[in-house]
């Protein structure tokens, strides 16, 4: 700073030193023209290798999160022997003697709605007369029943089916 190649600027307690720019020669606008082209064309550059440089990158994604040709071997070989064995069930399902027909069915599930169409008819026939005995009845529902000895679907977590 004593000789002059540098400046000194104090702030409060701080000083800075920076070049003095005085000594530098002054370039023509001609020069600053080229500069500033030189400038443009190297932005320009810049760009399109960021643009490229942002393309590998979501290559290399793509290509990291895909299989490699070992873990598709390994991948194509489990598939193989799940179709092997699903294939195998199903033989062993179409080869079984104890297949049961259409009629069957319907006639077994005809047979549950029935049973339980009747099971609803006879457990409101039967909380319908409780109701009307407990009436007049000076304990609770509850010591009726244990008294009479009557268990209820409730007591046994039995419920009718949903109809069909």
């Amino acid at each position: 700073a004593r000789q002059g190649r540098v400046r000194e600027k104090a702030y409060g307690k701080q000083k800075i030193y920076f070049a003095d720019q005085e000594q530098l020669p002054a370039a023509s606008d001609a020069e600053l023209r080229g500069l500033d082209g030189e400038i443009a064309a190297l932005s320009a550059k810049v760009q399109a290798l960021q643009q490229s440089c942002r393309q590998m990158e979501a290559e290399l994604k793509d290509l990291n999160s895909s299989m490699t040709t070992p873990e598709m071997a390994r991948e194509i070989e489990e598939l193989r022997k799940d179709c092997a064995s699903y294939t195998e069930k199903l033989e062993r399902i179409k080869s079984a003697t104890n297949h049961v027909t259409p009629e069957e069915k319907e006639k077994v599930c005809s047979e549950q709605k029935l049973y339980c169409r009747e099971w609803r008819r006879r457990k409101r026939m039967a909380t319908e007369l409780l109701e009307a005995i407990l009436e007049g009845y000076p304990k609770s529902k509850k010591q009726f029943f244990e008294e009479v000895g009557i268990e209820t679907d409730e007591d046994h977590n039995v419920t009718l089916p949903a109809a069909v």
